[in-house]
């Protein structure tokens, strides 16, 4: 696998448009950092680690729903293994005039776009959620 978060972001897509309550996808800390601001910022109810039949770690991701559709709209990866997409902080973007998150990977940690501001941090533009 080449694109791990990637990956995750579209398991996350896949199972919310086939309304699926639960997701699972290899455990690893970067993936567990993304999970950590997506339910933060209200979009997953939560996650919790555990092990497939082979004994790999995984996360079960908890989605959530209101009023019978998905709360995570859109969900879109910026920075790719083969084109990486770093901003300073005054150019980080805001999704859908502040109504969505861009979830950044910065030297204090992996956060939320108003985060990154408030602590005047850069860094990669992971992805955006809305």
């Amino acid at each position: 696998m080449n694109d791990p978060i990637g990956d995750m972001l579209t398991r996350i897509r896949n199972s919310s448009l086939r309304g699926k309550s639960t997701v699972s996808t290899p455990a690893s800390k970067l993936r567990g950092w993304v999970l950590d601001v997506l339910a933060d910022e209200g979009y997953i109810r939560g996650y919790e680690k555990g092990t497939d039949a082979n004994g790999h770690p995984t996360l079960e991701i908890s989605l959530k729903y209101y009023e019978g559709a998905p709360v995570i709209r859109e969900l879109k990866r910026v920075s790719t293994p083969g084109r990486r997409v770093y901003m300073g902080v005054k150019d980080i973007p805001q999704v859908r005039q502040g109504l969505g998150v861009s979830i950044v990977s910065t030297p204090k940690g992996v956060m939320s776009d108003a985060a990154a501001r408030s602590n005047n941090v850069g860094g990669e533009v992971l992805c955006t959620v809305f």
